[in-house]
């Protein structure tokens, strides 16, 4: 069921209008986010959820053998416990009254670019937290979290070199003991670049680079153009808390016109930062 906080009971769209919305956000939302397609989500929490806990965790040692089960093995234990808000992400968009009696009378569609664009706006935003954090609400980001190792990001114009800055990353997180599978982001002139061909194999450098990183390879244009990241996914390193996932909401007439707002709740908890390299130059 639609939340009431949604107010769309209050437009003056029918249920096939709704419906044709809510498909258009749908699939822009499971398009466009980067940062989703590898980190694993928590929720929905419900939109009334305004902080959630968030846990860093210490204890990164092997476990121990023995025959008596009293040797010291260390535990993993919460080293820093917080509450984080959760914020709103949102872009509104406008229908125009004529738009909407045209497809009631003539039984046409709507145009749901409107729609599609203010959905592609605010997953870009999601990414931008994902990735970025927000310093003002005191939330990190991937490419900032303290704690993550920074490695030098090498000349990826030259063929080879990609791949060989993701596998000191990846040798990195194995000796700290963080294990696969691991995701490699990119911003896209650095995504381009991997797609050199290696001598005498034929072989696109992002081939080789992907048989690493089996989470995925990715590009978001909110990674700097001078940096890449390399992560250890799973829940127990980090996680998207998700309040309220992207949603269509009502805000009211303008001008004989509708407002209407896209908006999701969310925020990322980077649990193990240590589960985190960036290849900065």
């Amino acid at each position: 069921m639609i939340k009431e906080f949604l107010d769309r009971e209050s437009a003056p769209l029918s249920e096939e209008q709704w419906a044709a919305l809510d498909q258009a956000v749908t699939e822009t939302a499971t398009r466009a986010p980067v940062g989703r397609r590898f980190i694993h989500l928590f929720g929905p929490l419900g939109a009334g959820v305004q902080t959630v806990a968030l846990d860093k965790f210490d204890g990164a040692h092997m476990g121990v053998v023995d025959l008596t089960g009293d040797t010291e093995c260390g535990t993993i234990r919460s080293a820093q416990v917080k509450h984080i808000a959760l914020p709103i992400i949102h872009k509104d968009f406008l229908l125009l009254w004529r738009d909407i009696a045209t497809g009631r009378q003539l039984g046409l569609p709507l145009d749901l670019a409107p729609a599609s664009s203010a959905a592609s706006f605010t997953a870009r935003k999601e990414d931008d937290l994902i990735f970025n954090g927000d310093a003002a609400l005191g939330l990190e980001g991937l490419l900032n979290a303290q704690g993550r190792t920074v490695l030098p990001l090498g000349d990826w114009t030259r063929v080879g070199s990609a791949f060989s800055d993701v596998s000191a990353a990846i040798e990195r997180l194995v000796g700290l003991g963080y294990y696969g599978p691991y995701a490699l982001v990119a911003p896209p002139v650095l995504y381009a670049r991997m797609h050199g061909v290696h001598e005498r194999t034929g072989v696109l450098e992002i081939r080789n680079v992907e048989e690493l990183t089996t989470a995925g390879v990715f590009r978001s244009p909110v990674v700097p153009e001078n940096r890449a990241l390399v992560v250890s996914t799973g829940a127990q390193n980090l996680d998207l808390a998700v309040s309220q996932d992207m949603v269509v909401g009502y805000l009211g007439p303008e001008k004989m016109n509708h407002v209407l707002r896209v908006l999701e709740i969310l925020a990322l908890r980077i649990k193990r930062p240590q589960a985190i390299v960036t290849l900065e130059a």
